[in-house]
């Protein structure tokens, strides 16, 4: 190895950032790695990558490392995209994993385009001074984060594996009240390019001023673990007895007309069951997304009288994931939804999908649930049923059940954390915002892979920036109940069909983060580019004037 290294400089130096970004990958969610590596690894990995990019000679270097760095990464961390391609999508095998390799590599751009920027703007030098190795981690954050966010929101966004979710059990996680998972990467970029910046020459004496970035690195993540020690909600009204349901109906199967049927008895089963011997009732039973696999008035009155009737028997609300088609306005709309009922709905505004109590689905999946322009030829050739979905508001009121307030999102919708918050702020009339998150989900499309470890994540983030409780209901899992600071309190195992039951204390106030959104630390982001843009512009002034 050290011979082909030798000789191969370049090649030994891809094969490098390669394999870290591969280890990165890992970082997202236990297994294999251990809850308390994650963090580590993730900052430890991101550091090769920094040093690579901020020393590198040239610009085309430093994004072609980037690039390959980044393509591991997310052709490993979104493997599972093949299984849901291929297995159930229909597509073959070469099509498929062409289909994630494509993805990576489009996706990988935004992060080796980051280093480069970085590079640009304070490239990290042997003799660079303490001042500059710290521009330099500056530069390299800030523009990761931009990169991060740009890949977040452009065309509807795909921010799966943003760094910031590796650290949720980190001492950074503190900061995600206040600055959101963005911010909560920009201290992870910081902390990599803080590690990178200790690098120097083996001739080079040592200057302890070198460890400058190190150190603000270390103090940030002391000021995240005193910051996770503020409770930023406090507890509102009584606990809510809560069941959540894992149906675990095979992917395959949950379509097929010949199969709906045992689908559907299995949910109601699992719904109208009793409590178990000294458990208290559940006063509102969550079923995960799509439990009904066709629109709401394909199904006879006489199921969704079964339906009313488990309500009014266990005297309980049930939410549950539905497609609704409904005329508006003399426009038929077709909508992902969630809608919550009970003993006392008529069978009519059930059948209508007219009841007050409804959600529909606002962030829709690309190609999944809407087709983007010119892309029809490409859902053609998958095999995904209910996929062309109308829009939901932006702010929808939360369900009101039991003195609790209830604000539902649906499957991969809480990737997107600025959307999840006009649900938790104040209503324009001055109604309270929710109490607790919801998040329905079917991820029974990616079989039991990282997939659904990589969501449990997300949504732990999600509780942390609002210090909100969160709870998972799934059909395949993992179905889990998560405190407001992102600890899960209790999960269950993956592709089992079974019930949780579990107290859940509806909480009030608002974060930092919940009152501003993104907006404050991208704010912040854009003016650390622009001051050290205006730094580099006055550098090269000062070098043309003594050049002169």
């Amino acid at each position: 190895m050290t011979s082909f290294t030798l000789r191969h400089p370049r090649a030994a130096a891809a094969a490098g950032v390669f394999a870290a970004g591969a280890v990165q990958a890992m970082t997202f969610a236990p297994g294999p790695l251990p809850d308390g590596a994650l963090a580590i690894v993730q900052v430890l990995t991101l550091a090769v990558l920094a040093r690579r990019q901020l020393t590198a000679l040239t610009w085309r270097r430093a994004l072609w490392e980037g690039w390959l760095y980044n393509f591991a990464c997310y052709a490993l961390g979104l493997y599972w995209l093949y299984v849901s391609m291929h297995y159930y999508g229909g597509l073959t095998p070469p099509l498929a994993a062409a289909g994630v390799l494509a993805l990576s590599a489009f996706l990988a751009l935004f992060p080796a385009s980051a280093g480069v920027l970085g590079r640009w703007l304070q490239p990290l030098t042997p003799g660079a001074t303490p001042g500059r190795r710290l521009r330099s981690a500056l530069a390299f954050a800030c523009a990761w984060t931009a990169l991060e966010w740009v890949r977040g929101t452009l065309w509807t966004g795909f921010p799966w594996l943003n760094i910031g979710y590796a650290q949720v059990d980190s001492p950074f996680a503190g900061w995600a009240p206040i600055v959101g998972v963005y911010g909560v990467a920009w201290l992870a970029a910081f902390a990599a390019a803080a590690l990178a910046a200790l690098w120097r020459p083996a001739d080079a004496p040592r200057d302890p001023r070198h460890a400058m970035a190190a150190a603000l690195a270390a103090i940030a993540a002391l000021a995240g673990w005193g910051a996770s020690q503020v409770r930023w909600s406090h507890p509102e009204g009584a606990a809510l007895q809560v069941r959540l349901i894992q149906g675990n109906i095979e992917q395959s199967q949950k379509f097929d007309p010949g199969l709906m049927e045992r689908g559907l008895l299995q949910h109601m089963n699992q719904a109208s069951m009793p409590p178990q011997p000294g458990m208290p009732a559940p006063r509102v039973i969550i079923l995960p997304e799509t439990v009904l696999p066709v629109f709401q008035d394909q199904l006879a009155p006489g199921a969704w009288d079964v339906w009313r009737r488990i309500a009014a028997e266990r005297d309980a609300t049930i939410v549950m994931g539905v497609p609704l088609h409904r005329r508006v306005d003399g426009v038929d709309r077709y909508t992902n939804s969630a809608i919550a009922f009970d003993g006392n709905t008529p069978v009519e505004a059930l059948r209508s999908g007219e009841v007050p109590r409804r959600y529909d689905k606002y962030h829709l999946v690309p190609w999944g649930e809407f087709v983007p322009p010119g892309f029809h030829w490409f859902v053609r050739m998958l095999d995904i049923p209910l996929g062309d979905f109308d829009r939901g508001d932006p702010r929808q009121p939360p369900f009101d059940i039991d003195g609790q307030r209830l604000a539902l999102n649906i499957c991969y919708e809480d990737l997107f954390g600025e959307e999840l918050l006009p649900a938790v702020r104040p209503g324009a009339n001055g109604e309270p915002g929710a109490s607790i998150l919801v998040n329905i989900s079917n991820l029974g499309w990616f079989g039991d892979t990282w997939a659904l470890r990589q969501h449990l994540q997300i949504a732990r983030m999600r509780a942390l920036e609002t210090a909100r409780p969160l709870l998972a209901a799934t059909n395949t899992g993992i179905t889990a109940s998560i405190d407001p600071q992102g600890r899960v309190v209790a999960q269950l195992p993956t592709m089992q069909a079974t019930s949780l039951q579990t107290a859940v204390q509806g909480m009030t106030g608002l974060t930092p983060y919940t009152r501003t959104g993104n907006a404050a630390v991208m704010g912040l982001v854009a003016a650390g580019l622009l001051l050290l843009a205006a730094s580099r512009a006055a550098a090269a002034r000062q070098m043309a004037r003594a050049a002169s």
